[in-house]
């Protein structure tokens, strides 16, 4: 596209966007780039028109009604589509490593840890009874025992800790 046919045309076309925007239901700022857009396509596959000014109007139309068709079709969501309740796909990820890293310290764990944290964090959501039952000890040092297991998982957790500069 010539320096010249722009600087000529870009006069009219800011004037006859601006009077189809609001009949059409768009800015003028966007029916201006989809007729430069068309006039880029016009030049590279047949060359300049041969009555710029009249083919300038004729796109701004034609866009104008694409732009109104288009706006008879679509329909606006019933719901917000970034619900602000849910998690985005960021946070889904940060919870997800975060749930990884808590089960591989689960199975890291001494003795029988690994299996009763395991019972209790089950989807399936046990009772005491049947974990209990599960791991072949009683319903009463089940209490006790999540206790001990679950200072350990803290312990196995905690942040490095960085040893205190010596004194001098």
């Amino acid at each position: 596209m010539t320096h010249d046919l722009v600087a000529a045309l870009r006069p009219l076309l800011t004037a006859e966007a601006s009077a189809e925007a609001a009949a059409s239901g768009s800015e003028p700022g966007d029916l201006e780039q989809a007729v430069w857009l068309r006039l880029l396509e016009r030049l590279a596959a047949d060359g300049p028109p041969p009555d710029p000014p009249g083919w300038l109007r004729r796109a701004v139309r034609a866009e104008a009604r694409r732009s109104r068709r288009t706006a008879r079709l679509e329909r606006p969501y019933g719901a917000e589509p970034a619900d602000e309740d849910r998690p985005g796909p960021e946070q889904t990820a940060l919870t997800a490593a975060r749930y990884r890293a808590l089960r591989a310290a689960v199975r890291r764990l001494p003795g029988r840890c690994p299996r009763l944290l395991e019972a209790l964090l089950s989807p399936e959501d046990p009772t005491y009874g049947e974990i209990a039952g599960e791991l072949g000890i009683s319903q009463g040092s089940l209490g006790p025992e999540r206790s001990r297991c679950l200072g350990c998982l803290r312990r196995l957790l905690a942040p490095e800790v960085v040893a205190r500069q010596a004194r001098g």
